[in-house]
Formats: structure tokens, C-alpha cells, sequence
């Protein structure tokens, strides 16, 4: 895509929902890949303090090309620009690419490569726990968060039958944020957090009303956390159950991978046995088949309940969204899954707007639009039922 043509469609989806502010700060949706790149190249090509990059997937493509230039050009001209990517979840792009954005100046650092966890003697420890996170701090007052990865997924070939069907059918749907304001100095502190953790320095423990997520009753804020393992971080399991916890109409999820567990799923079940509206978005396929699969196990359970789902039909849904009362939204990196929930580094937004919560079921009552219901009378072949149950017993290893 040229300049110009990504310029336009930031334009187009500025127009769409306009930015909306919140406790001081300037809060713009993306949900498209193409103008969310184009406003972040944008951004970084005005940069003159820093750039900070934060991934889980960083591939050499279109987008990733054009993101890695700007750094690159960025770190030449001063401007402090670091990059934290997932060795595994960047595992198909090439060293070398790395290694160019490294000779231009750019402080590049892979999160738990297997060559630290064998060096650590800890390969499954390591190696399981992954940095999930994507976010993009831009000097002092601009920071970018969300579901998004630095990647193009281009056409989804699985929901395109004839060459004429691409054209509704490319990349992925998702939910990411750009945040202009004062909050972006905690979003800056968070990835500081990441970057030391990373490079083996020792992180002071949050405080523990942090780690419980005791959430003030303001009439707006912005609440940030860095969930994870240990002291240092507020587990994602907590903040979705904080928040789903205190649902007093409804609760709307929309989630790439649905793998609710413990106390998470147990949240969601209390909402209906205490008469509150429950409505889950998922993907009908998803490019990960087991999760989709474990995720397909608790159906009958939730719809027996009352609990609504839909499959969001002709495009993978990608988001991490949950929004309370049309008042709390939740959106960041974690998804509603083991890995997610109790295993990676992720970070997670918590937005006291009602505002905000309007634009957001928006975004969601579009997805809705391109969705199937499913029914609790479905009938599916016993292999089916059985790869269902085989995924739920594998749940936290998926």
C-alpha cells in the first residue's frame, strides 16, 4: 500500500469513529491492519526522543519492512529506538532481518530464545513462557496497545472459495488503540518493565492493590497492567475477573482464542446464574484448530446456561475485548485461554468510559453482523465431539 492510500484509510476509519477522549487522553480504534501500520509508521517518523517496540510476532513482510525502515531511519538520526520481539513467535523471521535493524542503530533483543533457556538450564520453563504483548511508545505522550502484531495476514485463504470472494475476505480482524495523553507515560513504564525483565534485571514488586486489581470508582480513568508470572506483574486471570465480577446487567466478549478456565469460566457462569446477559464472540475458524476445538468443548455447558454465542463467519476474529455495563471495556493482548491467562507476559487495558464502551460495541455489533448463532441442538459427529474433548484435556498446553 503507498502513502497516500494508507493516509486515506486512517482517514477513513478516524471518520468512521473519531478519536474519543477519556480522563485526558485522546483514544483512537483500530481494527484493520493496514490503517493501524500507517498510522504508526506516521507516528514514528515524527519521533525525536524514542521509538519502543514491543511484539510477539515481527515477520519480514510488507508491513513488517516498512515498520523496521522507520525504526532503522529513526535509530540513525538519534532517536533512542528499541525492539522486543518473541523468539518464538517471530521463529519464521529470518536473523538477518534482525540483524540489518541491529546495525542501523536499533537495540534489538529476542524474549527467551532457546539459547538462554538452555544456558539458564531451564528449557521448559523458558521456553513456555512467552512475551505476547505488542505495544508502541512514541517519545512522551503517544502510545499504541492492543491484539495487533507487526504482520500482514493478507488474504485469509481458508474463507475464499472462488478468486472473486478476496476482495471481503483480506486479513484479520482485531482491536488496538492509540493513546495520545498523559497515560502514555504508564504504558512507557510497562514496557520498561518488559525490557528489564528480559534482559535478566530484577523487577520491585507491584504493590499489592495492583496485583488484586482494586479498580477506583471514577467517573472516567484508564487502568494498565502487566500480567504475568511472579511479584512483578498482575496475573490476566484476575483483571478479566475483576471486571467480569462486577457485571451488574451484562458482560459482551469477543475473543480470538475462548479457553476460559478455573475461576475465569466460573466468572462467566455466575453472571448467568445471578439472571446477567452473557454474549461471547469467537472465530469459526481460527488459525489455531485445537483451540477452536477446545472452545467448541464448553459450548453445551454455556449455552445450557443461557449464555449466547457467535462465530464470526467470513473473516478471523482476532480480538481481546470484553466490555461490562457499557461502562468497563477490557482490551489488550490476553486472550481468554491457559496460556494467556496464567503463562505469558501480556498487557491488558482497563477503560472506565461509557464512551469508549459505546465506540467499542460498535466494533462489535459489526462482527456480529457478519456472524452465525449457534444453537445448543447442533448436532456434531462423534470424531468431532472426541477432537473436542482431546483439546480440552489439552488446554494448557495449546
Amino acid at each position: 500500500m503507498s502513502g497516500a492510500a494508507a493516509a486515506n484509510s486512517v482517514s477513513r476509519w478516524k471518520a468512521d469513529i473519531p478519536p474519543i477522549m477519556v480522563a485526558g487522553n485522546e483514544l483512537l480504534i483500530f481494527t484493520e491492519a493496514a490503517s493501524l501500520v500507517a498510522s504508526m509508521i506516521a507516528d514514528i517518523d515524527k519521533a525525536h526522543k524514542r521509538v519502543w517496540l514491543e511484539t510477539y510476532i515481527f515477520a519480514d513482510d510488507a508491513s513488517g519492512q516498512r515498520v523496521a525502515e522507520s525504526l532503522s531511519a529513526k535509530a540513525g538520526a538519534g532517536v533512542e529506538s528499541r525492539l522486543l520481539y518473541d523468539a518464538v513467535g517471530s521463529y519464521l523471521t529470518e536473523k538477518s532481518f534482525f540483524a540489518d535493524m541491529r546495525e542501523q542503530g536499533v537495540d534489538v533483543h529476542a524474549y527467551h530464545t532457546l539459547f538462554e533457556a538452555l544456558r539458564h538450564f531451564s528449557p521448559l520453563r523458558l521456553m513456555n513462557r512467552r512475551d505476547h504483548r505488542k505495544l508502541l511508545i512514541v517519545d512522551d505522550d503517544i502510545a499504541y496497545f492492543g491484539g495487533m502484531n507487526i504482520v500482514d495476514h493478507g488474504r485469509d485463504f481458508r474463507f475464499i472459495n472462488t478468486p472473486e470472494e478476496a476482495a471481503p475476505h483480506m486479513g484479520w480482524r482485531d482491536f488496538h488503540v492509540r493513546l495520545k495523553g498523559p497515560a502514555a507515560q504508564q504504558v512507557a513504564a510497562s514496557f520498561a518493565r518488559s525490557w528489564d525483565q528480559a534482559h535478566g534485571r530484577m523487577l520491585t514488586a507491584r504493590p499489592v492493590s495492583y496485583r488484586r486489581v482494586h479498580l477506583p470508582q471514577a467517573a472516567e480513568s484508564i487502568y494498565f497492567f502487566d500480567s504475568g508470572h511472579g511479584l512483578g506483574f498482575s496475573r490476566s486471570d484476575r483483571v478479566f475477573r475483576r471486571i467480569l465480577g462486577s457485571a451488574r446487567h451484562e458482560a459482551v466478549i469477543a475473543m480470538a482464542y475462548f479457553v476460559p478456565v478455573r475461576r475465569v469460566l466460573g466468572a462467566i457462569l455466575r453472571l448467568r446464574r445471578d439472571g446477567r446477559r452473557v454474549l461471547v464472540v469467537v472465530p469459526s475458524l481460527g488459525d489455531m484448530p485445537l483451540v477452536r476445538r477446545a472452545s467448541q468443548y464448553l459450548y453445551r455447558k454455556l449455552l445450557n446456561r443461557g449464555i449466547r454465542i457467535f462465530e464470526r463467519t467470513n473473516r478471523m476474529l482476532h480480538a481481546k475485548l470484553v466490555i461490562v455495563d457499557r461502562r468497563w471495556t477490557v482490551c489488550g493482548s490476553a486472550n481468554m485461554d491457559p496460556r494467556s491467562l496464567w503463562v505469558n507476559l501480556e498487557f491488558l487495558a482497563v477503560i472506565n468510559s461509557e464512551t469508549f464502551a459505546r465506540a467499542a460495541r460498535t466494533v462489535v455489533a459489526y462482527e456480529l453482523r457478519h456472524s452465525r448463532r449457534v444453537n445448543s441442538d447442533e448436532a456434531r459427529p462423534l470424531y468431532v465431539r472426541l477432537l473436542c474433548a482431546l483439546a480440552w484435556m489439552l488446554r494448557w498446553w495449546l
